[in-house]
């Protein structure tokens, strides 16, 4: 047997590499492959889960936004007459119905309506015969039936003119007071009113009062439904009546309703005036 060689095994740094070499290479080879441990580090690898659908990860202020969002756009195609006809409010929008007509935006709506109306008023020049008139409609114009409604849902229920016409016949509803106001200034401009209501002719003594009791006074007439009346629609109804005036020589230069079948038709007003009512809908 030969001896190493003396420039190669003999020498003390292989030597010492030799042995580290054989450690490392036991080390490694004990090493199990499906362990999460490695002896050398790798690079940090990211693992993500399915995609959680989005409906799940809605939290329930999510969803409350949502549908405040949602009942926020349907009331402003109620206002703008973007829906077809509907009776009665969406279930799901019932909440926020309430919480508007409560709250300070029904009052704030109703508010800048009139103000907005009163500011037309006083810009328009006023005829010395006597012939300018400003029609309002009588129910969420003149009178509030928010005591009726509070107790039917604010409209989430189907309306029921049974019940209704007995809670006219009390002669209770407060006043809009923002209507009462510019029905006051309207009458200090020197125009003349005519109030033009869908309610029956059988119910005037009733709405006078009502009317007299609130603060408002001083019409020149007040137009109801005659049985003549009954069973048309709104819009055909009002239209004629308000024809009826441009006929006699009066001329319509302010309308206020909260339906716009109170303002659209024939024989239209120089300048309507759509009052807000997310409640009901009339044709």
């Amino acid at each position: 047997m030969g001896f190493p060689n003396p420039n190669s095994m003999g020498n003390p740094n292989f030597i010492r590499f030799l042995v580290i070499f054989i450690l490392i290479s036991i080390s490694m080879a004990s090493i199990d492959d499906s362990s999460s441990t490695h002896f050398f580090p790798r690079p940090l690898i990211l693992e993500y889960t399915e995609k959680i659908p989005t409906s799940m990860m809605m939290t329930e202020s999510d969803s409350e936004a949502e549908t405040e969002l949602q009942c926020t756009s349907w009331r402003f195609a109620v206002e703008a007459n973007n829906l077809n006809p509907w009776k009665n409010v969406p279930a799901e929008c019932a909440g926020y119905v309430r919480e508007y007509i409560n709250g300070k935006g029904y009052g704030l709506d109703l508010e800048r309506a009139s103000r907005e109306a009163a500011a037309y008023a006083r810009g328009v020049e006023i005829g010395s015969d006597g012939l300018d008139v400003w029609v309002f409609d009588v129910d969420e114009t003149l009178l509030s039936n928010l005591p009726y409604y509070a107790e039917h849902g604010y409209g989430l229920t189907v309306f029921d003119a049974v019940a209704f016409d007995k809670w006219v016949d009390k002669a209770v509803a407060p006043a809009v007071e923002a209507s009462l106001k510019l029905y006051e200034e309207v009458l200090s401009l020197g125009i003349k009113v005519f109030l033009l209501t869908g309610r029956s002719e059988q119910q005037r003594n009733v709405t006078v009062q009502n009317l007299l009791d609130v603060g408002f006074k001083n019409w020149e007439k007040l137009i109801l439904r005659s049985s003549d009346d009954h069973g048309k629609p709104a819009t055909v109804y009002k239209s004629q009546k308000r024809n009826e005036l441009v006929n006699d020589g009066y001329r319509i230069i302010g309308n206020s309703g909260d339906q716009w079948s109170d303002l659209l038709g024939y024989a239209m007003s120089v300048r309507s005036f759509k009052l807000p009512n997310p409640m009901y809908y009339i044709a």
